[in-house]
């Protein structure tokens, strides 16, 4: 890959996927948050919410093939600048609520897990995780849990509503229930 800026990157990749270039800033800004390896996104011309690993891509508009296509195609051109310019994606201390969009503080977790590789939020409930430390810290409505993740490579993430909300994530062993878990004090 070329080296480019941000500013060359985002309208070429916007003419070349056929998405608006906010579209695909909102889809960078994502994946920035990773280093590169996922993102969690919300954007109508990325079929509303959504989430990309590479291997894994998942949409609301979860019929659309070539949607999704369109999308895991743009997540890969775009990770490859993350990964390629460090310099260019520093964390930044804000997050994307995966809800409503909104920009708020994303330190609600212990301090010492250190960054994300991926968050989200719905409702009164919010999780980041972090591979390296091996950890899962879930938010439920102000009370904050951390969990050992052990040999779970988390890669995605699924929450059930109604009055029981539940979080279940995907690892490379496939569904991961919170409740198996071990709880870190």
């Amino acid at each position: 890959m070329t080296q480019q800026t941000e500013t060359e990157l985002v309208p070429r990749l916007a003419a070349k996927h056929d998405v608006p270039e906010d579209a695909v800033r909102t889809l960078l800004e994502a994946l920035r948050r990773s280093g590169g390896s996922m993102a969690q996104f919300n954007h109508p011309a990325l079929g509303g919410f959504g989430q990309w690993s590479s291997g894994m891509i998942m949409i609301s508009d979860m019929f659309n093939d070539h949607l999704k296509a369109k999308v895991a195609a743009l997540a890969t051109d775009l990770a490859a600048f993350v990964r390629h310019n460090p310099e260019e994606t520093a964390q930044s201390a804000e997050e994307v609520s995966y809800r409503s969009g909104e920009s708020r503080r994303a330190d609600w977790w212990p301090g010492d897990l250190g960054q994300p590789a991926s968050t989200g939020s719905q409702n009164a409930m919010r999780y980041a995780v972090f591979p390296a430390e091996k950890r899962l810290a879930i938010d439920d409505g102000g009370h904050i849990t951390v969990y050992d993740t052990a040999d779970h490579a988390i890669s995605g993430v699924a929450q059930a509503q109604g009055s029981s909300a539940t979080l279940t994530f995907t690892s490379q062993k496939g569904t991961v229930r919170v409740s198996d878990l071990r709880k870190i004090d």
